[in-house]
């Protein structure tokens, strides 16, 4: 697209809608390509349909593959969706689709709304990605970035028309300082128009079946949670601080979506606690379906970061999982991509850090590192998956502990694609102790489906003990009980049967993260069973022994 800007230059853009852009080896900016195929791709399978509760696994298509290159949508689809099936999500999130010139931004530096990324395959490519997964029963999000823009203005938004407004705010309004970004003026018709018009594209000319809409709290605030803590203080959401245009138009694309598309999910990251951003706007909420509970991960890398194992919380750990808004919806994770990227650090690198190089083999022995740090590693996810909301996420690798992180290249790393990589065959080498964890994780999901704890209401928990260390609950008619203390094992420990049934009843083990199959200790019988009786105990009537 050419445009004459007011002082008569001349400026060569790419259209913003455009729907497939692609860059050349030799140049350095992306060309818009005019995709109109002679028979596009056609959708073969029905969108699944609404799920009660979901196990997302979030992904990145780019680095789904032990290769170090840029995989493509061929690739996921025939090597990543099958293994996503099999470890029991019913969910994938995908980042970094919505194209962006520079591959190491994560994908959260967009510069074509409309258009699906060309580095991992065509459009109908992701189409046929997209079919492949509904046709396994899988709902398929899409990350979706609208709250601030690249820079960039040749293969950009940024001056389209030579001003420093057209789609964002001008002067220091327009740019984030922490993100190098531009950011949108939410009030402009034009500009609702077009970020409207990019959702209902991503759903109906690809079949995404909703959004997770990527910092929302940069979008709420006129401070975008710059040097900003929130302790729940009712002040801090109502004020002259919050962006009253950019919530109506999250208003108005939740209204949108719902509207046309009733089945569609919408996801809320925001860390800062925004109250009734999942109620609907007929109730004057924000519209969203569920919300990111982030402070679960960052309870987690403190606790492993700063206390020793016997002086672990059990309460605040209890009140971390289960602090949540008043019937709104929130996705509890463990950990995401965030923990997964270069200058942070996983859980189990966390947890193991340089013993994983050496000491993963099942021939080398198993050490006091390695052991405890497989055995949080289950634990945590556990804990986090049945009490800490009404879904689960999981960032592709993490499940099974991927060694190191991830970075993507860049002038830093000499442009290496050593850590911008998945390697899925570490969990299938039967000398590598990242099985076990897969397993775990797979079966977790697995008994998830079948009993639906995500879907029921809040565990009730009957037992923070701190000396003990010992953490049970109840929830979805299972009982959950978790020893975290570092050394010490418990016979005939009595916990409380809450159960709605007034029958005594019968229970057997379901899930066990000692197990062999899982890398555990075998400690415990699977044959026993337990009963319940009529022994009140911490002010509840019935107990079992366990």
């Amino acid at each position: 697209v050419v445009i004459r800007a007011q002082s008569g230059e001349l400026l060569y853009r790419i259209s913003p809608w455009a729907r497939y852009v692609v860059r050349d080896e030799d140049k350095v900016n992306y060309d818009w390509v005019h995709w109109n195929p002679p028979q596009s791709y056609i959708h073969k399978h029905p969108s699944p349909k609404r799920l009660k509760s979901l196990r997302i696994y979030e992904s990145h298509v780019g680095i789904a593959s032990p290769e170090g290159k840029v995989a493509s949508y061929k690739n996921f689809t025939y090597n990543v969706l099958p293994r996503i099936k099999d470890l029991g999500y019913n969910c994938v999130q995908l980042m970094a689709i919505m194209e962006h010139a520079y591959y190491a931004s994560f994908g959260y530096q967009v510069t074509s709304f409309f258009a699906a990324s060309s580095r991992y395959g065509t459009p109908d490519d992701l189409k046929e990605m997209i079919d492949v997964a509904h046709s396994m029963g899988i709902t398929v999000l899409l990350d979706v970035v609208h709250s601030h823009a690249s820079k960039n203005s040749e293969d950009g938004l940024n001056k389209f028309d030579g001003t420093d407004s057209c789609f964002f705010h001008s002067g220091h309004k327009g740019n984030h300082q922490l993100w190098d970004s531009r950011l949108f003026d939410y009030a402009n018709w034009e500009v609702l128009r077009f970020l409207l018009s990019n959702l209902r594209m991503w759903i109906e000319d690809y079949r995404f079946d909703g959004f997770r809409f990527d910092g929302v709290t940069s979008m709420l605030y006129h401070h975008h949670g710059i040097g900003t803590g929130f302790s729940g203080d009712y002040n801090e959401y109502f004020g002259l601080h919050v962006d009253e245009d950019a919530l109506c138009y999250l208003m108005m694309a939740n209204h949108m979506i719902k509207f046309l598309h009733p089945e569609c999910i919408t996801i809320a990251e925001d860390v800062s606690g925004m109250p009734a951003l999942c109620r609907p706007v007929a109730e004057g909420g924000g519209g969203f379906d569920y919300r990111l509970a982030m402070a679960i991960p960052d309870k987690w890398i403190q606790i492993i970061k700063e206390l020793k194992d016997e002086d672990w919380n059990m309460g605040n750990i209890v009140h971390t999982l289960t602090n949540r808004r008043y019937e709104e919806k929130y996705i509890a994770y463990a950990e995401s991509h965030d923990q997964a990227l270069v200058g942070d650090k996983t859980l189990a690198f966390r947890l193991m850090d340089a013993e994983m190089y050496t000491n993963m083999s099942v021939l080398s022995p198993l050490t006091p590192v390695i052991d405890r740090g497989i055995q949080l590693h289950k634990m945590i996810r556990l804990i986090t998956h049945a009490l800490g909301g009404e879904s689960y996420l999981n960032f592709m690798g993490n499940e099974f502990g991927h060694p190191e992180w991830l970075d993507f290249p860049r002038k830093g790393n000499n442009e290496s694609y050593h850590y911008a990589r998945r390697q899925f065959n570490l969990t299938e080498d039967h000398l590598l102790r990242y099985r076990f964890l897969n397993a775990f994780d797979r079966d977790m999901n697995k008994l998830e489906e079948q009993f639906g704890w995500l879907a029921s209401p809040p565990g009730f928990v009957s037992e923070k003990h701190e000396s003990n260390k010992v953490i049970a609950f109840e929830r979805a008619g299972l009982i959950f009980i978790f020893n975290f203390h570092p050394y010490q094992s418990y016979v005939d420990y009595r916990v409380v049967w809450h159960s709605s049934l007034t029958v005594l009843s019968k229970y057997k083990i379901l899930l066990d993260s000692d197990a062999a199959e899982y890398g555990g200790h075998e400690r415990l019988d699977h044959n026993t069973e337990y009963f319940s009786e009529e022994y009140p105990h911490n002010y509840r009537p019935n107990s079992l022994m366990v």
